[in-house]
């Protein structure tokens, strides 16, 4: 995995924000967006270009607002993605297209299928969240430390969560194995197994110093959005939904996607035995031929 042969471009947005974009793959095939996780960047791990061609797909990532070199839209919500996307896919000249977000890329892929119904073929989420507060859903239990502390100063205490994420944002630039390092001692087996690799490791590396070295606003607007009211309605995901987990997910715990899975009409769960949180980037290249399967109509151009 690689971002060898990625075209980049800026996108700007109706109110005149700047998106950071790259393309890879086959331009006159399926797209696919990828929303990268939460820290993470349009250059988060991904099947090599090389590889994206040959399975057909016009793969298309961006940086989410505050991240990368994509402006700030300082209080947005997960529903906001949806017109992002949207301006993305304009410029590029798609009109329909698939989505699939990893981890807390997850929420912000459901938001385009539910606000852009006529546009998303198929939606996929890799180790996604429910939205805070769901009923009949423990939302923390399984959670690892981290992800508690973060997600529970985004509710009781913005100003210690932001001071949090500065100090981890620094150290990130200095040396983005700090993060991994940060994680290691939660991570199960099964995801030290991922991590250990080292073009995995590398390429994760290099996602997070992207993310950060403007600094941590992306990520502190992405704990609040997942933690604030989504925006929109679960209920209204029209397109075909494939969820898949890690068994053993430590960061975003499994009973998320089941709990999902029932407020989504056509939601199939796949849950995976031996995987865990980073098992998302090894299914990556499998979920991508099924987002751009040829019953699919192919994305037209405008």
């Amino acid at each position: 995995m690689t971002r060898q042969d990625a075209a980049q471009r800026t996108v700007t947005t109706p109110d005149g924000r700047h998106l950071a974009v790259e393309t890879s793959g086959s331009p006159d095939g399926p797209a696919v967006f990828l929303l990268h996780g939460t820290p993470g960047s349009r250059s988060g791990p991904r099947p090599r270009g090389i590889v994206v061609y040959r399975l057909g797909v016009h793969l298309v990532c961006y940086d989410r607002p505050g991240y990368g070199d994509s402006d700030r839209h300082e209080g947005r919500r997960v529903a906001d993605a949806a017109a992002d996307v949207a301006a993305i896919a304009d410029a590029l000249g798609i009109e329909r297209f698939a989505v699939v977000g990893r981890s807390g890329g997850g929420p912000h892929a459901l938001a385009c299928a539910a606000l852009l119904p006529d546009r998303v073929t198929r939606a996929a989420v890799l180790v996604g969240l429910a939205p805070a507060g769901a009923p009949d859903l423990d939302w923390y239990a399984g959670m690892a430390e981290s992800n508690v502390e973060d997600y529970g100063q985004a509710d009781e205490d913005l100003a210690e969560l932001t001071l949090n994420l500065k100090v981890r944002a620094e150290e990130a630039r200095r040396d983005p194995m700090t993060l991994l390092e940060f994680l290691r001692p939660q991570l199960p087996e099964a995801d030290i197994r991922v991590v250990d690799d080292v073009a995995i490791r590398r390429l994760l590396t290099d996602m997070y110093a992207e993310a950060l070295r403007h600094g941590p606003e992306g990520w502190i607007d992405d704990v609040l959005a997942i933690r604030r009211g989504w925006g929109f309605d679960l209920g209204a995901i029209q397109a075909e939904v494939r969820l898949w987990h890690g068994e053993q997910d430590r960061f975003s715990p499994v009973e998320h996607s089941h709990w999902l899975a029932s407020r989504i009409s056509r939601a199939e769960v796949q849950v995976q035995p031996g995987a865990a949180h980073f098992g998302a980037v090894e299914i990556l290249p499998q979920t991508l031929s099924w987002l751009a399967r040829p019953d699919l109509a192919t994305s037209p151009r405008l």
